[in-house]
C-alpha cells in the first residue's frame, strides 16, 4: 500500500435524524423521516447495461439498501466476502467536466479483492463520507454486482442462488424488507466534498488526486465512447476545449512532475493524444544529465470546458483565448508545469 491517505475536514458537522446518520458529504436540506431497510425485486436476463464486452447479465435479484453510514463499511465487508477473490472495480465521480455530471470508470481487468479492500481502508473518508463519489465491484462467476452510489445507498444484483445468503446477511444487520425505505435521495439534499489537505502534508490527497491514483491502481477506464463527443443528453458537441493534468515520472523516487494542458479536441481519444504530445515536447532535465526521458506518463484528469471557463482558467497566461476559440482547431493552446501534489 502506498503512503497516500486522505483527511476529513474536522469542522464539518454530521446530520442525524433518529438512528439514521447521514454521510458528511451528502445530507438532507428539508425534513425527512428516514427508514433503514431494503427493497428487492427480480430482473430477467438481458445484455450488459453499459454496452461493454462483459458477459450479458443473467437472471438476478436487485436489492436497494438504505443503512446508517456508520454501519455501511461492516455490511459492505460482509457482502464482498460473498464475491470471488478477483473482481472488476467500479468508480463514479462527480467531476469537473462541464458537459457530463458523473465520470463513470470501470476496470476491464480483474483485480484482487485484497487490493480493493486496501484502497477502501486507505481512503475510507473518500469512499464512505465524500458526496462526490460512488464505488463498487462486479464479478461474472458467480454474477454479483455491488455499488455504493454518491448518496451512500447500496445496490446489489445477485444470481438467484445467492439470494438466501444475502437475505440472511441483511437479517443479521437488522435490516427488513420494505417498500418504504427512505434515504437522503428521497428529499432535497446537498452534495459536497469533505476532504482537506492539511498545511505541510505530503501524504494527504484531494478527491481529484485520489481518482487519479485509483485510475492507475485499479486500471480504470472512463466508460464512455472515446471516439465521440456528446453531453449527458447525447447531443453532439463537436470540438470543445479540454483541461488535462498529466503526471510525468522521473528516474528518482518521489519526484514526479505534473503538467496542466489546455487544448481543443473532438473526442476523448484525440484529447489524450494531444495531452501526451504536450508532455513529450520538453524532456526532463535531471541533475547532471541532459535529455533524459520520462519513465512513465499518465493522464490523471481530462475534463471538457466551456469557452467561459476556458477564459477564466487562462486569465493572465498570455494566451489570446478569443483567437483560439474562433480558430477552434484540434491543438494544444497552452501547457504549464504545476507544483507536485
Amino acid at each position: 500500500m502506498s503512503m497516500f491517505t486522505c483527511v476529513i475536514d474536522p469542522a464539518l458537522e454530521r446530520v442525524q435524524v433518529g438512528a439514521m446518520r447521514f454521510p458528511l458529504g451528502v445530507y438532507p436540506v428539508e425534513p425527512i423521516d428516514p427508514t433503514q431497510g431494503y427493497a428487492v425485486e427480480f430482473e430477467a436476463a438481458d445484455g450488459a447495461e453499459d454496452g461493454s464486452d462483459l458477459e450479458e447479465w443473467p437472471d438476478r435479484y436487485v436489492y436497494d439498501i438504505v443503512i446508517s453510514v456508520e454501519r455501511l463499511p461492516a455490511l459492505l465487508l460482509q457482502l464482498l466476502a460473498l464475491m470471488p477473490p478477483r473482481v472488476f472495480p467500479i468508480l463514479d465521480f462527480i467531476g469537473h467536466d462541464e458537459f457530463r455530471e458523473i465520470d463513470p470508470y470501470i476496470s476491464y481487468e480483474q483485480l484482487g479483492m485484497d487490493q480493493l479492500l486496501d484502497a477502501t481502508r486507505q481512503f475510507e473518508g473518500f469512499f464512505y463520507e465524500d458526496g462526490m463519489c460512488g464505488f463498487g465491484a462486479m464479478s461474472e462467476e458467480p454474477f454479483f454486482y455491488l455499488f455504493v452510489d454518491e448518496h451512500k445507498i447500496l445496490t446489489i444484483r445477485v444470481e438467484p442462488d445467492l439470494k438466501p445468503k444475502v437475505d440472511k446477511l441483511l437479517e443479521a444487520f437488522d435490516l427488513e424488507q420494505t417498500n418504504e425505505s427512505a434515504g437522503v435521495d428521497t428529499v432535497a439534499h446537498e452534495h459536497r466534498s469533505v476532504l482537506v489537505i492539511p498545511e505541510g502534508s505530503v501524504s494527504a490527497l484531494g478527491p481529484e488526486e485520489i481518482v487519479g491514483h485509483l485510475r492507475q491502481e485499479w486500471r480504470l477506464t472512463l466508460n464512455i465512447d472515446p471516439e465521440s463527443n456528446v453531453d449527458d443528453e447525447g447531443r453532439e458537441l463537436g470540438l470543445t476545449a479540454w483541461r488535462a493534468v498529466v503526471r510525468c515520472d522521473q528516474d528518482e523516487p518521489g519526484s514526479p512532475r505534473y503538467r496542466e494542458i489546455f487544448l481543443f479536441a473532438g473526442n476523448l481519444s484525440q484529447a489524450e493524444a494531444l495531452a501526451m504530445s504536450a508532455c513529450g515536447e520538453e524532456e526532463p532535465e535531471a541533475p547532471g544529465e541532459e535529455g533524459s526521458e520520462w519513465l512513465d506518463v499518465a493522464v490523471l484528469a481530462l475534463d471538457r470546458l466551456g469557452d467561459d471557463r476556458l477564459r477564466e482558467a487562462l486569465a493572465g497566461s498570455g494566451v489570446d483565448v478569443g483567437v483560439a476559440v474562433r480558430a477552434r482547431t484540434p491543438r494544444v493552446i497552452h501547457a504549464r508545469w504545476l507544483e507536485a501534489g
